[in-house]
């Protein structure tokens, strides 16, 4: 099993991508990608089950290739290292962790996204959210968080 956890700023214009979802009428999280906190905690928990370290090790914020990388193609690569590893994902759990946006709209075309991405059937794979009631970076507006479980053989 593995766990990842990613969290950005609000920019203050662009697009949200959220498991590659955009999300019409919110800014950008900020980042050297684009920012997408729910695929970047998803190939940070891949790796993590896979014993191959984390998505810093892995795509480095020095590295001029992975700039602007949307986060799908950035799970993706993570994907293929895992199974070049000999290892194939069986479930994935994501949980986002905002005030803001609402998930509910958006949900099914998020699993359908990451499932794809994965290589998984989408009742392997699980998006869930929560409101931090105002408190915290998120709860102030500040930011917006996910974490993810990977399991693997």
């Amino acid at each position: 099993m593995g766990l990842g956890f990613d969290v950005h700023g609000w920019g203050a214009g662009g697009t949200l991508h959220l498991a590659g979802v955009v999300v019409p009428d919110r800014a950008a999280l900020l980042g050297h990608s684009d920012g997408d906190v729910v695929c970047h905690a998803l190939a940070d928990a891949l790796l993590g089950a896979a014993g191959l370290g984390d998505i810093g090790e892995h795509f480095p914020e020095s590295d001029p290739a992975i700039s602007g990388i949307a986060g799908l193609d950035l799970l993706g690569e993570a994907v293929e290292r895992v199974r070049a590893a000999g290892i194939e994902p069986i479930s994935a759990d994501v949980t986002v962790i905002a005030e803001q946006p609402s998930i509910a709209p958006i949900r099914s075309q998020m699993r359908a996204n990451l499932s794809r991405a994965v290589g998984l059937a989408p009742e392997r794979v699980s998006v869930k959210a929560t409101r931090p009631e105002g408190l915290g970076l998120t709860g102030n507006g500040v930011g917006c968080l996910a974490i993810a479980v990977a399991t693997v053989p």
